[in-house]
């Protein structure tokens, strides 16, 4: 039996590899990458590499074994997620996988903006295959913001379309000790945990953390949606993009992302990372 991490050498994959090899030995650990180059550290250190493309359903087939457990990380790219998912889902369920987990949004089905429309298909695949399961919704991660801070720093502002939004962060590495923990332990099968951080911070609140911090003037700017749409794409960033970052922005002023039910830091026995934690480590980089 193996532990198996999909998309494992992306931002959120890396970190849970990192965490497993704290808890189990390196060969129990399969990395499903696209390339193997860019995890050849990964190998060197003893992670097994099944090479395998979400967008090519026949590479799947082998990536995994018969009682693995494994990490189906969702995709990165909107609008081919649920094929690609789709895709594994199929591999996991011909294999006789022992668990399923699946990184998918805060709300689950109750989440109403356009980002979780993928996800929300994906949990009814997952459910329907009849593989033994559990559900990481995953909130919003602190690096969502603090891997954006040009531009703020730049003008001064934080400008969005959230009006008095709050958001219950956490930092990625929380989210991805929580899915060491569920990959590590057990009782977790059938559980759908609702991820997010112990507090939910405003804008102004993030503003005014950052002016602490840098010793600039940085100021909240609540913007109406077609505003903040028409700075996006003014920016560089291509239409629908946009449109799903005005959507999600919508959707935090409606309070979707700001509930703190506890299960992550109960997941990971500890209290989740500080927004300023997070704020002050990009300001370092």
């Amino acid at each position: 039996m193996s532990i198996v991490v999909t998309g494992a050498t992306g931002h959120l994959g890396r970190l849970v590899v990192e965490g497993l090899l704290e808890k189990v030995p390196a060969d129990q650990i399969v990395a499903v990458v696209r390339d193997a180059d860019k995890a050849a550290d990964l190998a060197a250190r003893g992670v097994q590499l099944r090479i395998a493309d979400y967008n090519r359903p026949e590479t799947l087939q082998g990536a995994f074994a018969a009682g693995d457990k494994v990490l189906l990380i969702s995709g990165s790219e909107v609008g081919q997620r649920v094929p690609q998912h789709q895709a594994v889902i199929d591999a996991a369920k011909e294999a006789g996988v022992a668990l399923l987990a699946y990184t998918s949004v805060f709300g689950g089905p109750a989440a109403d903006f356009t980002l979780a429309d993928e996800h929300k298909v994906t949990e009814q695949a997952i459910q329907a295959s009849g593989l033994p399961y559990v559900l990481l919704r995953n909130g919003w991660y602190h690096e969502n913001y603090t891997e954006q801070l040009a531009p703020v720093l730049e003008h001064g502002a934080v400008v969005n379309n959230a009006a008095g939004g709050r958001v219950a962060s956490a930092s990625r590495a929380d989210y991805a000790a929580a899915a060491v923990e569920v990959l590590t332990g057990e009782g977790h099968e059938g559980k759908a945990y609702e991820l997010s951080g112990d507090t939910a911070w405003s804008f102004e609140e993030y503003a005014a953390e950052l002016a602490e911090q840098t010793g600039k003037e940085i100021a909240y700017g609540p913007v109406p949606a077609e505003t903040h749409k028409t700075i996006l794409t003014g920016a560089g960033l291509p239409e629908p993009f946009a449109e799903i970052l005005v959507d999600v922005d919508a959707a935090i002023s409606r309070g979707r992302l700001a509930g703190t039910p506890g299960d992550l830091s109960r997941l990971i026995g500890r209290p989740t990372t500080p927004i300023a934690d997070s704020i002050a480590a990009a300001l370092k980089d």
